[in-house]
């Protein structure tokens, strides 16, 4: 690239430093130019913590900006598909925090508009670029465990904050919703097919039985393949793993969803366990490489 993407924020939320802030000071190819909050105090405080240049007044401004080529939306779910439609019609690529959209209707809408648009649209699943998740469908793609039989992935975490927008369901909370979407995503991957439901189960919330603070699902997709995903926000202990088997043998894989924080991939075939090397960070020269939607080999590395 000879000019950087020049993103606007929409939005002080706490995960920005971590999904945006940092890396985007690490890549030569990013530059932060503005954020805009709820408030312009809560903005400015924000700017001036992570030293970001310009403040907007409100979210409009931060879409009207013409120096502004990419926005990314860290708001609470249940905003991130109407600012994602509105984030196209300003024109600008997109980066939104994951999940995409409240319902299937709003990710329809989404994706209908997107279809129209030449601008990127992207849901901020960071660890579909990792070299972890790269290391993982080369594996399979090269036949180490033979034939897919069955995808299973877990993503619990410990959140007895009531509070939490996560148990709020009017703003798209959810075990389902904030953990839950990995795994789905992540079986999804890997298969490289849509699934349907066969059967499901959940602890609601005694506050809101709406909100699902555990939630398990099994899945079979078109292929035969199944799966398993299973996320919940009572656990002790946090627990972000995956097993793929296949009919030569399986993968366990630790740590997909923040694979930059430590992980681990094992492969079991006849007996054996062998421990698999994968960085904890992408290199440099690949950091902003994409990675095909399917399991087609080791092309991000």
């Amino acid at each position: 690239m000879t000019t950087p993407v020049r993103f606007g924020i929409l939005g002080a939320a706490g995960i920005t430093p971590s999904s945006l802030i940092r890396p985007a000071a690490a890549n030569p190819e990013v530059e932060l130019v503005a954020v805009a909050a709820r408030s312009r105090s809560r903005a400015e405080a924000f700017a001036k913590a992570h030293h970001i240049g310009r403040v907007e007044d409100n979210y409009e401004a931060l879409l009207a900006a013409d120096d502004i080529d990419a926005i990314y939306i860290p708001l609470p779910n249940s905003e991130h598909a109407r600012w994602t439609v509105a984030a196209l019609d300003a024109g600008k690529h997109v980066l939104v925090e994951k999940p995409f959209a409240s319902n299937a209707e709003e990710a329809m809408r989404v994706a209908a508009r997107a279809a129209l648009s030449d601008k990127v649209v992207m849901e901020a699943f960071h660890y579909r670029h990792h070299p972890l998740m790269a290391e993982v469908l080369g594996l399979i793609s090269d036949g180490a465990i033979g034939d897919l039989v069955d995808v299973s992935a877990t993503f619990d975490i410990q959140l007895p904050d009531r509070t939490n927008i996560r148990y709020i369901h009017d703003l798209a909370g959810g075990a389902t919703m904030d953990l839950g979407c990995y795994c789905l995503h992540f079986v999804r991957s890997i298969v490289g097919e849509e699934p349907e439901v066969v059967s499901g189960s959940f602890r609601p919330s005694p506050e809101d039985d709406r909100i699902d603070e555990r939630l398990t699902a099994e899945l079979r997709f078109p292929g035969g393949v199944t799966g398993t995903i299973s996320s919940s926000l009572l656990e002790e202990v946090e627990r972000q793993s995956a097993t793929i088997t296949g009919t030569l043998g399986r993968i366990r894989v630790e740590g997909f969803v923040k694979p930059h924080e430590g992980n681990s991939v094992t492969l079991f075939t006849d007996g054996d366990a062998t421990e698999i090397e994968v960085p904890l960070h992408p290199r440099a020269t690949n950091a902003s490489s994409g990675c095909s939607s399917k399991p087609s080999g080791r092309g991000c590395r």
